[in-house]
């Protein structure tokens, strides 16, 4: 749609600046990478195209894993010895690194991480978005008062929806509501590590042994909990609502997104004027649903009045059918692909590709199944719990344990599949650097 076709001119010209900034730039952009996954790995593929960025350092507790990623990507055997190869992040801290990318996907680590790194005045990329929703606030904040950059990560949903927020909002319009696409279903929502291959349609040998497929990484895309995660990432970077009682998932294709994803007053699905939601990619029946958003990021915007209403129209533009509803959407995310783009922005113009504004969203942990005293809890995508996306206010009065936080938590006292997790009803063993964020948020409100 036309739409569309404005939105990737917008984010090429936005490419364009840099890439014109970047030709004037004789000194090498150096970065070191904190875990060196899937994410990473999509980076190191581009890596040989990319102009005036040099790998200083991989840390990764597991170096030879790192080091077969990098050869697996396509880096030479030349290009990976010149690599500072670490199993500790603080052997590096007084090397010459502009940014660091906290790729771990380990909120507690994460955050100690990215507290180690600002308080040094480097910036930092969080593809780590379990540690952004989970101290995110504390961390932008406290990048802010040492004069660094705390961004998400370009290629990720959340940076990807934000560039679609900041657009909008840039040229007057009102952001309605904000999300991406996945394939969910309710039943998803109890998966665990030895069930996911099944949804995928593959077998544990496939995915795991042959493909190099972390079970618990895919089935948190798959339960709903990095659904939770990135919609809690765009509720705090963009000052936007969560849902009254957690995501809903509709099915929505892309051409029903301004029909739908407006408020319920005006014929819509969402609670408020100015939250985040996710649509599924499949219906109840898990029948697919036509021009599908799996992959992809969309808006909502609203016209502010008959002209611009009218230009909707004139234009082509997908509306409602009142006419002041329109959106746009792009079908793709590239993930680690594009990660360059946050490295340029930050070391050319200094500007994160989105950060954490507010503490307005969290996301709780729900019990997977019957939890029995003493036992131990095992993070995002585990046995035991999921996450709902719940907004701070209540994540602070009603003392809910985070889902960033149940990783090693251990249950004190019998929890019923379906309840809500409370701080009270686990034993946390916490580092410091988390104690003091998740203080810091919660005095915030």
């Amino acid at each position: 749609s036309w739409t569309n076709i404005l939105l990737d001119s917008y984010i090429f010209i936005l490419n364009m600046y840099l890439y014109s900034k970047l030709q004037n730039r004789s000194k090498p952009i150096r970065i070191g990478f904190i875990g060196c996954g899937k994410f990473v790995s999509m980076f190191l593929a581009q890596y040989n195209q990319l102009e005036k960025i040099q790998i200083d350092t991989i840390v990764d507790v597991n170096i030879e894993k790192a080091k077969k990623n990098c050869l697996n990507s396509g880096l030479n055997e030349k290009t990976i010895s010149n690599i500072n190869f670490t199993n500790s992040l603080d052997n590096t801290l007084e090397r010459d690194i502009e940014i660091y990318i906290e790729a771990t996907g380990n909120p507690i680590i994460g955050t100690v991480h990215a507290t180690k790194i600002i308080n040094n005045k480097k910036h930092i990329i969080l593809v780590n978005v379990e540690a952004d929703v989970t101290c995110g606030k504390f961390l932008s904040d406290l990048a802010n008062k040492n004069n660094v950059v705390c961004s998400m990560a370009y290629g990720d949903q959340p940076s990807l929806i934000m560039e679609q927020i900041e657009w909008a909002r840039l040229n007057g319009f009102q952001v309605i509501c904000a999300g991406k696409g996945t394939k969910y279903h309710p039943t998803f929502e109890y998966s665990t590590p030895e069930t996911v291959w099944d949804h995928y349609g593959l077998t544990k040998e496939r995915a795991e042994k042959e493909s190099g497929m972390n079970p618990k990484m895919f089935n948190s895309f798959l339960c709903g909990d990095k659904s939770a995660i990135e919609m809690c990432a765009v509720s705090n970077a963009a000052d936007l609502k969560c849902p009254k009682d957690g995501l809903t998932f509709p099915p929505v294709g892309v051409y029903d997104i301004a029909k739908k994803l407006i408020p319920k007053d005006e014929g819509g699905l969402i609670d408020h004027s100015g939250q985040v939601e996710v649509i599924s990619s499949i219906d109840l029946d898990k029948n697919e649903i036509e021009n599908d958003l799996r992959w992809g990021v969309y808006i909502v915007i609203k016209a502010q009045n008959e002209y611009v209403k009218n230009c909707f129209k004139d234009y082509g533009m997908v509306t409602d059918s009142s006419g002041n509803y329109s959106a746009i959407w792009r079908p793709y995310h590239y993930i680690g692909l594009e990660l360059a783009q946050s490295i340029y922005s930050i070391s050319l113009d200094l500007k994160p590709t989105g950060f954490t504004k507010n503490y307005n969203s969290d996301v709780g942990a729900v019990a997977k199944k019957d939890l029995k005293a003493g036992e131990k809890l095992d993070g995002e995508g585990g046995f035991c719990a999921r996450g709902k996306l719940i907004s701070s206010q209540k994540s602070k009065e009603d003392g809910i344990l985070p889902l960033g936080l149940t990783d090693n938590a251990i249950v004190k006292r019998n929890i019923k599949r379906d309840e809500l997790i409370k701080l009270s009803d686990v034993d946390l063993d916490l580092p410091k650097e988390v104690l003091e964020a998740r203080e810091y948020q919660y005095n915030l409100i």
